[in-house]
């Protein structure tokens, strides 16, 4: 439903561009063109200053965002400090960050803005819950956040400075743990239809967040950063550092090989992972092969070091334990590197075979049902569900009494994330077209815009449709066609179109994308006669009707748009 309108026009004409449309538009990159239509400006490399349009979508967003959250995820809403001391950050061994702002205040004391918040709500929420009575529990908030990207891209999509929903859970057991997880992805599809842009699910790697599981949301488009791979018979779905894949035909690799070093948990095992020169190497998927018993803090150390951490005197060496894990791609035939070891007993050596250790490629067999073949797909990652388990809480003392009266019990987490402003500059880089933004009604600045030169018109139009939805106010130096066009590249869905020509009757140009059904279609055929409704074209689309059936039909429109 349209809400009433209020008597302040929200869009003032001094953030319309003085250029010519054409010239804007064309060739523009989405950031830019946020910018030329006056939805923000960039004020540094990575930071922006939002406008009224753009604020208005903004916080569209942040209002389906928190409908779910607290409708379906039975989530409460909190709002944390973002200034976060560096001894919580030394706790979970994340001090050492290299996109974390850290300042000092007038004590030398030190801080980081938050880029997300699992120690700051672990240790809040540590102070209340004292008992499994207390849970399972989500909180969250919608705050900004910070990063300190070396090389800020794609405006909204990588900044340095930006809005998010985090939301954090905490729950007694796994089995609960595991419930609020499921729960949480149903609440994201939930947010995600509600936006009307089609969207897919993937599995994703849990990253530096930590973790066990999780799950990424994401918009295909060929500009994005992200690959997804997609298989044409089970249609799993998984992000390429997640996917296992398979060769058509494995051992065919007789080429160069390179060889990736690590230890086990205890360091008595050098792992020696080796796999084709030409292809990526997935530390997932390598980890995997061996259940997990590898040194993660070695992940980025390189060769060198991992074979230094594995040094011991020449009389223990050559009884060292080595583990060859050979990618299925490889064969006997194979360039394979020299051993680094000189000193060893073939006895100790184990070896794993047929076994993917590389990233997926276009067009191999899919891992999962190892039948179909896997579709490579771009994409823009828009929101982002973890199962944490005890990564943070334990680090961090997050302790309670459990039903069997141990009172050192270690909480069970999860954390939950939506890129409030990057959905924002997603669903424009996914919709927009030759003539500008095309928003789905959802997020749209507006919802209609009243385009005319006659004021006392547009003022009887505007009070007979009655909602803030309404975008009256233009440049009054822009002609009527120059305001259809700045309100179609705004992506207003709906144009009323007022004139001495029709009136009383005014027309209406659809802007907007059809995202669901043609249901107005229905009530069109039910209502033609009653409202006097016609439609006069179909490219572009435009419907006239009296202005006093104006604001019914708007409604009916707008359910598809």
């Amino acid at each position: 439903m349209l809400r009433p309108r209020v008597t302040l026009r929200f869009y003032h004409s001094v953030f319309q561009p003085k250029a010519l449309l054409d010239d804007i538009i064309k060739g523009t990159a989405t950031h830019e063109l946020f910018q030329e239509l006056g939805f923000l400006k960039q004020s540094q490399s990575g930071l922006v200053h939002w406008l009224p349009a753009g604020l208005r979508s903004l916080n569209k967003v942040k209002g389906i965002v928190r409908r779910r959250m607290n409708q379906d995820g039975d989530a409460m809403e909190v709002s944390l400090s973002t200034l976060s001391p560096r001894f919580l950050w030394e706790k979970t061994n994340r001090w050492a960050g290299k996109e974390l702002f850290k300042l000092k205040d007038a004590k030398k004391s030190e801080y980081c803005l938050t880029p997300t918040c699992e120690e700051d709500i672990t240790t809040l929420m540590n102070t209340y819950i004292n008992s499994y009575k207390d849970m399972p529990l989500t909180v969250y908030q919608i705050t900004r956040k910070y990063r300190d990207e070396l090389r800020p891209r794609g405006g909204l999509l990588r900044g340095r400075e930006f809005l998010m929903k985090d939301a954090y859970s905490f729950a007694s057991t796994e089995q609960e743990a595991m419930q609020i997880f499921q729960k949480m992805n149903t609440v994201y599809d939930k947010i995600f239809q509600d936006l009307k842009v089609p969207f897919v699910s993937a599995w994703a790697d849990t990253g530096d967040i930590g973790g066990d599981l999780s799950k990424e949301y994401h918009y295909l488009h060929e500009g994005g950063e992200d690959t997804l791979m997609i298989c044409d018979h089970c249609n799993e779905t998984s992000n390429v550092e997640k996917c296992e894949s398979f060769p058509e035909e494995v051992g065919l690799h007789n080429g160069d090989v390179s060889v990736q070093y690590a230890l086990s948990k205890d360091h008595n095992t050098l792992i020696c992972f080796y796999y084709p020169k030409d292809r990526q190497f997935n530390w997932n998927m390598a980890v995997s092969t061996v259940d997990g018993d590898v040194d993660v803090e070695l992940k980025y150390a390189g060769n060198d070091s991992v074979l230094q951490a594995f040094q011991r005197p020449d009389d223990e060496i050559m009884f060292s334990r080595i583990l060859r894990v050979m990618d299925c791609r490889l064969n006997s035939r194979s360039n394979f590197p020299d051993f680094p070891l000189t000193k060893f007993l073939k006895n100790n050596f184990g070896q794993l075979d047929e076994v993917s250790i590389v990233a997926a490629e276009q067009g191999e067999i899919c891992g999962s049902c190892e039948e179909g073949h896997l579709q490579a797909h771009r994409s823009i990652e828009v929101g982002h569900t973890f199962h944490l388990g005890t990564r943070y809480s334990e680090s961090l003392g997050a302790k309670f009494t459990d039903r069997d009266n141990n009172s050192n019990a270690i909480m069970q987490m999860g954390c939950y994330g939506v890129g409030i402003s990057r959905l924002v500059g997603a669903i424009a880089e996914v919709t927009r077209d030759e003539q500008g933004f095309r928003w789905p009604s959802s997020v749209a600045p507006y919802l209609v815009s009243i385009c005319g030169k006659d004021e006392k018109l547009i003022d009887e139009v505007a009070q007979c449709i009655g909602s803030e939805e309404v975008l009256t106010s233009f440049n009054p130096k822009l002609g009527l066609g120059a305001r259809i066009k700045l309100s179609h590249a705004m992506g207003v869905p709906l144009a009323v179109i007022v004139g001495p020509k029709n009136w009383p009757k005014v027309e209406i140009e659809i802007r907007g994308k059809r995202w669901a059904s043609n249901s107005w279609r229905e009530q069109f055929g039910s209502l033609q006669e009653a409202y006097d409704w016609q439609i006069v074209s179909s490219a572009p689309e435009k419907h006239l009707v009296p202005v006093k059936n104006l604001a019914r039909v708007i409604e009916i429109l707008l359910a598809d748009l």
